[in-house]
């Protein structure tokens, strides 16, 4: 039966041979077996399609692309819940909740308002609106999706966000099927949790929207489609296909495979080939499978860790032959010792060469005798071919003899690909025998011919150690494996500390190079190196100091080139010194033989050396205590700093006793800035209405305002409804804003007195006199000294206001006292 081209998942190469028969035919009809509700997961390809290409249109649009996975995944499912336009009404917002929008995200609802709705609305992505009812109680969010509406305004019907209500209701219920938190209406039927609502917390955005991704990269077969080109082998190409998907690194969309493989939506398998090897990897949406009616025999989600050798072919020839092959023996262990139920895969790259598969013990029949073909032992540059690789595999493992009569005989333990002889043929030869200790028929690798075997005749591939190593290229070739590795690690660490200290970091690989030279000619040349290592690790590499500045290399300032002049400082300190004792010795000791002075100038340069290092000693050992000291002071200074800042924490609240509240709960915050701000409210009013010096009138006016004021306040809280704290905090803001409409006006009714007027009117001429044609200046200048003075008038008022109160009180204390 031919596959149907129209399908785009039913190919030949998207299922197993092995796994044909266990595949029903899909039916022909939008529902599985033709009877039951729809699947959602059965998109057919345009509809497939058509909502890939929304979801990755929203994904890419600017303000979103750079936002994590939740944001993202918040970004598709309000996407997907808005309102398809109705004809020329273009309402495209939807209304949820942040406890729901958490539920279909798998996420907290504090986490939704703090890391997910403000970076939607700050990259400007979303929009959104508190829905309140009459009492003024929060009924929803009003959510607005802006590429969405942009699509719509800007991107005409062509525009891949522009979908239909068809499409969007198609997308939505694709979403509830994977990750949606489930419910159960009133009077309808429930529905069902998706397949990953269980998956919590952290990750949890990211796995679903990975799951929603691979959906809709995933053909009617099941086979998620996979990206070409070359991929690491840790990651896999799965891993690397939800990398480009959801835009991450491909370490971390193997854990999110990894976890959607432990939920049970994922399986991965590799691709049967003709020879039983694994090929490309698989990775099949088990969903999307179930919901076309395929099925799946055999899917290997865990691949073993140690690779093995691989079955062969049936029908090969020569050595790639199965037992009992014509022209082969049946050699146990050799042809036939698996067979192809219980061969084990081995992972092959599409296209590459199939490898024998050999023998782990051979029974030598025949003396040494190099044969001519293509692998074998090391040859050392006597000219010879190593033995053909059949030569081994056509012998019976009894010592029978070989059907091919025309093959010569088996070289003594002649090493093949795979296997490491007890004697070397080689070092037989030579006279020489291999060191270490046989254990189980392999031997024990001697350290200087394993550092021999991985010795590196070129520099290393890094460009800076190839500058910096470049002038002792013979050398590195006479080092072993070991010892490269070495030099190359101490060439490292002098180019991180050359670049710590030069000016231009990017100079550091030639400066170490300059310095390899310069001792190679002090030296003599490569030819009077007698051994390159040591040479190389304590003359070649080191820096030199002759001072105590780390710029300075034998007298050289590595930044500069120049002269150390720290190290001319120190020559002439030293010399100045010994002109100093020379002149002592001569005056103490007069008429003394030039031996003999010079004895005696020597050892009292000795002691007056060992008095500077004793002293050198004893000024570090006073730095460290002094050192030590500050550092127990600042532990104790820290430790004092948290023992009172847990004191303030738990002491109990000031107003009304609640313990550990830091001296002030929450509510008592709320209400001491509340009094605060209706006291400075009533003093804006009283101090523009009433008579400054009638000190009852003051009284009275302020008795009444503040009244109305916290009445005003009292009643906008009580339609705002909420808890004590949520009032007390709601009462503090309308507060706030009582208080600033009454600067306002406060201010704009000071501006129409004669002192402002008259201000205005002097600011205004000064300014025509200056610039006579420029009204709008005057103008402006007349506006800003008008506010200036009103400004000053309040300011004046209300510390009139304020001197009043405290004669008042004054007066009336006196007569309480009195």
């Amino acid at each position: 039966m031919q596959p149907n081209p129209a399908d785009d998942a039913t190919d030949s190469s998207a299922v197993l041979p092995r796994q044909r028969a266990a595949l029903r035919s899909v039916p022909t009809s939008g529902k599985p077996d033709s009877k039951g509700p729809e699947d959602p997961l059965r998109l057919g390809r345009k509809m497939r399609l058509r909502l890939l290409a929304a979801v990755q249109a929203l994904l890419a649009n600017p303000s979103i692309a750079g936002l994590k996975d939740a944001p993202k995944l918040a970004a598709v499912v309000l996407y997907a819940k808005s309102r398809a336009p109705k004809g020329e009404k273009n309402d495209l917002q939807t209304s949820i909740w942040g406890s729901e929008l958490g539920r279909w995200m798998g996420m907290k609802e504090s986490t939704v308002h703090h890391k997910v709705l403000p970076v939607l609305r700050g990259s400007g992505a979303l929009r959104t609106r508190v829905v309140t009812d009459a009492k003024g109680h929060p009924t929803g969010l009003d959510c607005l999706v802006m590429p969405l509406w942009n699509a719509h305004h800007g991107g005409g019907a062509g525009h891949p966000l522009a979908l239909t209500k068809a499409e969007l209701a198609t997308l939505l219920r694709l979403i509830e099927v994977l990750f949606g938190h489930g419910w159960t209406p009133e009077g309808k039927e429930p529905t069902p949790p998706g397949l990953l609502a269980s998956r919590t917390g952290k990750g949890a955005a990211t796995d679903r929207l990975g799951l929603l991704l691979m959906v809709l990269n995933t053909r009617a077969s099941g086979w998620l489609q996979l990206c070409g080109g070359s991929v690491r082998k840790k990651e896999g190409r799965g891993a690397a296909t939800l990398a480009r998907l959801l835009g991450c690194s491909p370490s971390g969309a193997r854990k999110v495979l990894a976890r959607l493989v432990e939920a049970g939506v994922v399986a991965r398998q590799r691709k049967s080939t003709a020879t039983r090897m694994n090929g490309r990897g698989k990775v099949m949406l088990l969903p999307v499978a179930r919901a076309y009616g395929r099925t799946l025999a055999f899917v290997e989600t865990v691949e073993g860790p140690d690779p093995v050798f691989s079955a062969r072919p049936d029908g090969a020839c020569g050595d790639h032959a199965p037992a009992g092959a014509a022209g082969t023996l049946g050699t146990t262990g050799i042809c036939g010792a698996e067979g192809p139920e219980n061969a084990v895969d081995q992972e092959r790259p599409d296209g590459a060469e199939l490898h024998a598969d050999h023998a782990s013990v051979v029974t030598p029949v025949g003396p040494l005798q190099l044969s001519y073909g293509f692998s074998g032992e090391g040859r050392e540059g006597e000219g010879r071919r190593p033995e053909r690789v059949c030569v081994r595999e056509d012998q019976a493992a009894d010592g029978g003899d070989a059907v091919d009569e025309s093959a010569p005989p088996v070289a003594e333990d002649g090493p093949l690909r795979g296997e490491k002889p007890k004697e070397s043929p080689v070092d037989e030869r030579d006279g020489r025998r291999a060191a270490g200790a046989v254990a189980g028929g392999r031997p024990k690798a001697v350290r200087w011919d394993k550092a021999q075997q991985q010795r590196r005749v070129g520099l290393p591939d890094d460009l800076g150690l190839r500058v910096a190593l470049g002038p002792i290229s013979g050398l590195w070739e006479r080092l072993s494996g070991w010892q490269q590795d070495q030099v190359e690690a101490a060439a490292k660490a002098e180019l991180k500390l050359l670049t710590g200290i030069l000016e231009q970091p990017e100079t550091a690989a030639r400066l170490l190079a300059d310095r390899l030279k310069d001792r190679l000619a002090e030296t003599g040349g490569e030819a009077l190196v007698d051994r390159p290592y040591p040479w190389l690790i304590r003359r070649g590499l080191v820096q030199r100091q002759a001072c105590s500045d780390c710029r300075c290399d034998e007298g050289i300032r590595l930044d500069t080139g120049g002269e150390c002049e720290n190290c001319n400082n120190v020559l002439h300190i030293r010399l100045a010194r010994r002109a100093k004792i020379a002149a002592q010795v001569d005056r103490e000791l007069p008429g003394l033989a030039n031996g003999e002075r010079r004895r005696v100038l020597e050892e009292r340069l000795r002691e007056h050396t060992v008095l500077e290092a004793e002293r050198t000693r004893r000024r570090h050992a006073r730095a460290v205590v002094e050192v030590e000291g500050r550092r127990a002071a600042a532990e104790r200074r820290r430790a004092w700093e948290e023992k009172v800042e847990r004191a303030r924490r738990s002491a109990p609240c000031s107003g009304c006793g609640l313990p550990d509240a830091a001296g002030l709960c929450p509510l008592c915050s709320y209400a001491r800035r509340t009094d605060l701000l209706v006291r400075e409210a009533v003093d804006l009013a009283v101090a523009v209405r009433a008579d400054l010096d009638d000190a009852e009138q003051v009284a009275q006016l302020t008795a009444r305002c503040e009244a109305d004021t916290r009445t005003l306040i009292a009643d906008v809280c009580r339609r705002r409804g909420g808890d004590e704290v949520w009032a007390a905090y709601a009462a503090q803001e309308v507060a706030e804003r009582v208080r600033d409409e009454r600067r306002v006006a406060a201010e704009r009714r000071l501006m129409a007195s004669e002192d402002a007027v008259a201000e205005a009117d002097a600011a205004y001429e000064a300014a025509l006199r200056q610039r006579p044609h420029e009204h709008q200046g005057a103008q402006a200048a007349a506006d800003a000294a008008c506010r200036r003075t009103a400004g000053y008038l309040l300011r004046s008022r209300l510390g009139q206001l304020t001197v009043l109160r405290a004669r008042v009180a004054a007066g009336r204390s006196h007569r309480g006292v009195a």
